[in-house]
């Protein structure tokens, strides 16, 4: 069989053999050929270019937000970082608070020990003062009565010698009396 033929010819035997590139479907396979490779390669390099498009538009999708994914972790740490700062501080001032408050007990104990020491020493003053003058009111009247007494028995009953020798003597012993 001869491979230049065409089989459409080739069977039906009547005009004998043709060339192939004389037979119109040859050409017409060929046509429909050459317009489908002229058409995919045009809807190929179309396709490549939509695809490298998208590619791109979700490269950069991707990258934005990777970019805000960083920038969201880094203001989590940021806010973390200044709560534990928030609290580290409110720790210290409770802290100061507790020790001022300590402070300040401690010296209004002291404080107050220290009035009431002066208030009992000087109470205790007032006291020994009340006594040394109530003392000395009770020699006082003491020595009054006794001098009252003392004049109403020498003037009853003592001579005026025997009288004037009892002053003189009462009077020598009052230094002796107030020591």
């Amino acid at each position: 069989m001869n491979l230049l033929i065409s089989p459409a010819f080739a069977a039906d035997g009547a005009h004998g053999a043709v060339p192939f590139y004389l037979d119109p479907t040859f050409w017409v396979a060929a046509a429909f050929l050459v317009v489908m490779a002229v058409l995919l390669k045009a809807a190929y390099g179309r396709a490549v270019h939509l695809l490298d498009l998208r590619g791109t538009a979700i490269r950069n999708r991707l990258e934005t937000a990777r970019r805000i994914r960083e920038e969201a972790q880094a203001l989590l740490a940021e806010y973390q970082r200044k709560q534990r700062d928030a609290i580290q501080e409110s720790q210290e001032i409770v802290a100061r608070a507790k020790n001022e408050a300590a402070k300040l007990k401690t010296e209004a104990a002291a404080e107050l020990a220290a009035r009431v020491a002066t208030a009992e020493r000087q109470a205790i003053e007032r006291i020994a003062a009340a006594e040394e003058q109530a003392k000395r009111e009770v020699r006082n009247v003491a020595i009054e009565v006794a001098v009252a007494a003392a004049s109403r028995v020498m003037e009853d009953k003592l001579a005026a010698p025997q009288a004037n020798a009892l002053i003189d003597r009462a009077i020598a012993e009052l230094p002796g009396k107030f020591h």
